[in-house]
């Protein structure tokens, strides 16, 4: 069972997916910081506020206080508005799905870019031994 399991984790396939992962991981994160720091400033730029803090508020507490911080200027986090009450987060869901259609749309273009250099290789010849190749050469002369 050993000998199996060393030859099930030296097989290429899995030390690629194993890359797949840590390149994916790495992939994320980068599109995490592309999306926190570049994109929904610009989205939060348009609206005219912080998106990270879009909240719909459950209960009257939140309301309230909610209502006492945009008297006094300064707004309520959505940290502090979950510490009072339950709170809909929609802006953080938001966020969330355009970082989901970007890592999509760039998935798609490797998966694509991948297959058309699959495609543009020549198929290999298919291998062929001695005995059908006489079997065929004899089939090709009885038929004449």
């Amino acid at each position: 069972m050993l000998k199996e399991f060393k030859q099930f984790a030296l097989q290429g396939n899995l030390i690629d997916m194993a890359i797949a992962f840590v390149m994916g991981a790495s992939f994320g994160k980068i599109v995490s910081a592309f999306i926190d720091g570049m994109v929904m400033p610009l989205v939060g730029l348009v609206q005219g506020r912080d998106f990270s803090n879009l909240y719909y508020p459950l209960s009257e507490n939140v309301r309230k206080a909610r209502e006492l911080a945009e008297a006094s200027g300064s707004g309520l986090s959505l940290e502090n508005a979950k510490e009072i009450g339950p709170v809909i987060a929609y802006g953080t869901f938001i966020t969330l799905t355009i970082e989901f259609v970007i890592v999509s749309a760039c998935m798609f273009m490797v998966i694509k870019a991948m297959n058309r250099m699959r495609r543009n290789e020549p198929a290999a010849a298919p291998v062929v031994n001695r005995s059908e190749q006489l079997l065929e050469e004899i089939r090709d002369s009885l038929k004449k």
